[in-house]
């Protein structure tokens, strides 16, 4: 209940801004995810790990102040996760994946460098809706964290047409899967073009 009220907080936050600033642009956005997922375990976790290719794709707004300082909120559907080798007590390393997919509410500070380029820095609150682990035949469900908090740092160039393109790297600061035991991070490579209006 708390993090519902804390994203409507942030909503009702971001609307009114948009009330007093002009220059506002909305816009589509979508890419591909290049993800991975860290622990500090030896057991239970994947090793000979490779990227998953996933995709991101939602909205954003972009709320200038000023010519070198743009806030932009963002609302993604983003697939994660990882694949590599399980291993196992007594038995052989098992192929998996892992699947995770959130929706995204990234609230980025964007900071103008030259002309339409950008350094994008900020936090991201993700909330699961989808999960999977894959070994071999074997899918288990309920297997991720229902919130997931992260970072994200980026750079991004808009051209005046309003065609974007941007390059981020996320790693989250909390645990990816239901093992309190030990922590696991999703972190990975965002790659992403869009439109503002």
């Amino acid at each position: 209940m708390k993090k519902k009220i804390f994203l409507l907080s942030i909503a009702i936050l971001a609307l009114t801004t948009l009330k007093s600033q002009d220059k506002i642009q909305f816009g589509i956005k979508g890419g591909a995810n290049f993800t991975n997922m860290t622990s500090d375990m030896t057991s239970e976790v994947l090793i000979e790990k490779e990227y998953k290719i996933g995709f991101h794709t939602g909205v954003l707004v972009e709320i200038p102040f000023g010519d070198k300082f743009s806030l932009q909120p963002e609302i993604l559907y983003s697939t994660f996760g990882s694949k590599g080798k399980e291993i196992l007590c007594g038995g052989p390393n098992i192929t998996t994946e892992y699947k995770l997919d959130y929706i995204q509410v990234p609230i980025l500070a964007k900071i103008y460098l030259y002309k339409g380029l950008s350094l994008e820095i900020g936090p991201s609150f993700n909330l699961l809706v989808n999960d999977k682990k894959i070994r071999e035949s074997n899918t288990i469900s309920d297997i991720g964290k229902k919130f997931e908090f992260s970072g994200i740092l980026g750079v991004s160039y808009k051209l005046s047409s309003g065609l974007i393109g941007s390059f981020r790297y996320t790693n989250s600061f909390t645990n990816a899967l239901n093992k309190d035991y030990f922590e696991i991070n999703n972190y990975g490579f965002l790659v992403g073009i869009g439109y503002l209006f």
